[in-house]
């Protein structure tokens, strides 16, 4: 039986890309040892970080 897991991943994304991407894809890979799943988690987690540092200033209140 499988082991339980803290936080399981149940959700399947899947993306086409070109032959371009692929390439530059692989050479990540390569270059972190990480896999796909690894890296797309990590620039969502940039993403984030950044959606979230250009909205801060929407958010401050006059003074």
């Amino acid at each position: 039986m499988g082991r339980m897991r803290e936080n399981p991943r149940y959700n399947v994304i899947s993306m086409r890309i070109s032959d371009e991407e692929r390439d530059r894809l692989q050479q990540i890979m390569d270059a972190t040892q990480k896999s796909v799943s690894d890296i797309m988690r990590e620039a969502m987690e940039i993403f984030a970080v950044q959606l979230q540092k250009t909205e801060q200033p929407h958010h401050q209140k006059a003074a």
